[in-house]
């Protein structure tokens, strides 16, 4: 390439970024932006309660415990130098 079309390059470059910032600069290009980003409220709209059966609160609530009983077991195992099963007076 030559010098002359780099410099068509250049200014073409300047130009659409001048343009692209002046865009933004304009409230109704950000305010069209602001209103394409926003979500429907029903999808923003996270429910954290109980609920009689199967729910994703349940789940979460039970995964939860398992994770600090399995951890409970690896703790005892670990102190006391003996399965679980023997230290409960399973085995």
């Amino acid at each position: 390439m030559n010098s002359k079309e780099e410099q068509t390059n250049s200014e073409a470059t300047n130009l659409k970024n001048d343009s692209f910032i002046e865009q933004q600069k304009d409230s109704n290009y950000i305010n069209a932006q602001i209103r394409d980003n926003k979500l429907d409220e029903k999808t923003i709209e996270i429910k954290d309660e109980y609920k009689f059966g199967w729910s994703s609160y349940s789940e979460i609530t039970n995964g939860r415990f398992a994770m600090i009983g399995f951890l409970a077991i690896i703790l005892i195992e670990l102190f006391s130098k003996q399965s679980f099963l023997k230290w409960a007076g399973i085995l």
